[in-house]
């Protein structure tokens, strides 16, 4: 069931007018629960039985730990029991999700090795459908575990309640990955109707809304017809669509995101923010500070730290800075490219940090202003650059793909087809085309705002009731309005979804 649905705008006011409805705090769980699961059900009922599995492994796991930790035992054996608890965890949910979303890659991988010693191995093939956010509930699960091993929360004991955490459908399929510590605990004290919740949770919607529909619908457009035939469009086509496509993936995910943080306002609970203005960051590093904020984190904590973070010396910080962004593009999709993706990411900040003393010493001998607008300004043009570029991986069918592309966009000089009209032959007439240059400028005064701490849903809270309300009629209406106008009038489903 997609945000961008009519089934979701049924769905959605039924759930919550039932929860509110239902006086008793353990009906009102067990109603989320079971709408929980018929949201994820809706795509494939029959991987209901995947995340219900995910989800007893990690309850179970949490159970043991906390026995083992009441038991009487020995420092040495409650360590190795703690150790093994979670190893059985970790290793039972990653099998799960490498059997649904790598073994083909796998097999292939092992298959190309052979055939270049000159091995033909007759490898078998799995035709599987990967399950609707099985990266997403597979790591919010495992977050638990390791949680609970850390003593950095109680082990749940109600199966249901847990259950709820694991799926709770605004952000089961495809974030933010929440931390059991912030949602376990919202969710074990059902709310009441808030009108502050209500209201917030309707303009974060309604953002959302305009960011994916308006905003990211109407960019694929041209992006499609662009990287569809990318040796028809290469030059100055390729570099919009790219330009575009860093405008899109940020509107679609966030849009999901910033949908996902209202639904759950309206029922009193408060997500974590997974995007703060990443296009703004003036380095690579600190764009994914900023950028799917609940990744970088879980990363941060579950891998980078463990494998030693930066308390080792400075050639084993680049070693695990450049392992958790490979893994990262691993994360995202099997294929080369993602994980090529996920390496220059990395390389641009292990190379970043290298670099670091040369570049303060050109500051201190050109006399420059670090805090200067200007020298902020050509720091993210060159981030944004860098970002970008990687994007052609992200976005690419493959390596190969990738390289021709950026290629083409290096070498072809066709600028005249920014003036010529030519540019309006790739899906958006020039009327579309403006609307979605317009949209991306309010989009960029949004991010300023976040940027510079103003919160313009508080901003319009705090305006009188009649004026309040004309901006969100105005606002849905035109939401309605502009998704609809233009070429396309399917809705699409979230990039995101696929991970």
């Amino acid at each position: 069931m997609l945000f961008n649905s009519i089934d979701f705008l049924i769905f959605f006011p039924i759930v919550l007018s039932v929860y509110f409805i239902i006086p008793n705090s353990r009906i009102k769980q067990l109603w989320l629960l079971a709408s929980s699961y018929y949201f994820y059900m809706c795509w494939n009922a029959r991987y209901a039985i995947l995340i219900l599995t995910s989800t007893f492994i990690t309850y179970l796991s949490g159970i043991l730990l906390e026995k083992v930790k009441q038991a009487d035992l020995i420092s040495e054996k409650q360590v190795l029991y703690k150790r093994s608890i979670v190893a059985g965890s970790l290793l039972s949910n990653l099998g799960i999700l490498f059997y649904f979303k790598y073994i083909n890659f796998t097999i292939d991988v092992i298959s190309r090795i052979f055939t270049h010693v000159h091995i033909q191995l007759n490898m078998p093939s799995f035709d599987i459908m990967l399950p609707v956010g099985i990266s997403f509930y597979t790591f919010q699960a495992l977050s638990y575990t390791m949680d609970v091993y850390r003593d950095e929360i109680y082990a749940e004991k109600d199966f249901f309640q847990y259950a709820l955490f694991v799926s709770f459908f605004p952000q089961l399929v495809a974030g933010p990955i929440e931390r059991s510590k912030n949602l376990l605990k919202q969710l074990a004290v059902p709310k009441n109707f808030n009108f502050e919740n209500f209201r917030e949770g309707i303009l974060l919607m309604i953002w959302g809304y305009f960011l994916k529909i308006v905003i990211a619908d109407r960019l694929s457009i041209f992006i499609d017809r662009v990287y569809g035939d990318h040796s028809v469009y290469g030059g100055w086509y390729l570099i919009v669509a790219t330009i575009f496509f860093a405008v899109q993936i940020y509107c679609d995910f966030g849009g999901y995101s910033t949908i996902a943080m209202g639904a759950a306002k309206i029922l009193g609970i408060d997500l974590m923010e997974n995007f703060d203005a990443p296009y703004l960051s003036t380095s690579v590093a600190g764009f994914w500070r900023k950028w799917h904020i609940s990744l970088t984190s879980w990363f941060k904590d579950y891998l980078y730290i463990p494998l030693g973070g930066s308390r080792k010396g400075k050639f084993r910080k680049y070693m695990n800075k450049m392992s958790v962004f490979l893994v990262s593009g691993l994360w995202h999709g099997a294929q080369f490219s993602f994980i090529m993706w996920g390496g220059m990411n990395g390389a641009y900040q292990v190379i970043g940090e290298i670099l670091q003393p040369v570049r303060d010493k050109l500051v201190s001998v050109l006399h420059l202003n670090r805090h200067s607008i200007g020298h902020k300004l050509v720091h993210v043009f060159g981030t944004f650059v860098l970002v970008d570029l990687s994007w052609v991986f992200f976005r690419a069918k493959g390596v190969k793909e990738a390289f021709s592309m950026i290629k083409s966009i290096f070498t072809v000089n066709n600028l005249y087809v920014l003036f010529d009209g030519s540019i309006y032959n790739c899906g958006l007439d020039m009327a579309n085309f403006w609307l979605a240059i317009i949209c991306i400028g309010i989009l960029l005064f949004a991010d300023v705002c976040k940027y510079r701490k103003i919160r313009i849903r508080d901003v319009i809270i705090a305006q009188d009731y009649w004026f309040r309300w004309l901006i969100i009629a105005s606002s849905v209406c035109m939401i309605l309005l502009l998704g609809k106008w233009g070429p396309s009038f399917d809705k699409a489903s979230f990039i995101y979804f696929q991970f």
